[in-house]
């Protein structure tokens, strides 16, 4: 009897192999480590003002990630690709026909897999400055 006991404890009880193998838990169980990341809001890319929309220097007209409108007349853009107005204006949307140089990258990455005669474009934001009215500097007092 005792040796089916002791046969049957061998094959229950673990070897010290299982040990080193089993892995423990990477967080604690406790409060005081909380896995906080990933909670935030998105980012809201995408264009700010429309066409026709009078915007005062400073404002922003449109966020991208990657350049997908360029900036114009009268407007900048920032580290992050954001367009904003550099003079109070009206904001114009314009589209103009885009003629890479022979030997630029994009030649070869992208007009060479277009089909023949396929045209392509770059969208503009620019602001159309207003006229500033009764505008006047002294010069000297009298």
């Amino acid at each position: 009897m005792s040796v089916v006991c002791g046969a049957a404890r061998l094959l229950v009880s673990p070897t010290p192999a299982t040990w080193i193998l089993a892995r423990g838990a990477s967080k604690k169980a406790g409060t005081s480590s909380k896995n906080l990341g990933g909670k935030s809001p998105g980012r809201r890319y995408g264009f700010k003002k429309l066409d026709g929309e009078f915007v005062h220097a400073g404002n922003i007209l449109a966020t991208q990630r990657f350049i997908r409108w360029h900036p114009g007349s009268q407007v900048g853009i920032g580290r992050n690709k954001t367009l904003f107005a550099l003079e109070d204006g009206i904001v114009r949307y314009t589209k103009e026909v885009y003629i890479p140089f022979p030997r630029s990258s994009d030649t070869f990455n992208v007009v060479n897999k277009l089909p023949f005669g396929a045209v392509l474009y770059k969208t503009f934001i620019n602001v159309i400055p207003e006229q500033k009215e009764h505008s006047f500097k002294l010069v000297e007092m009298m």
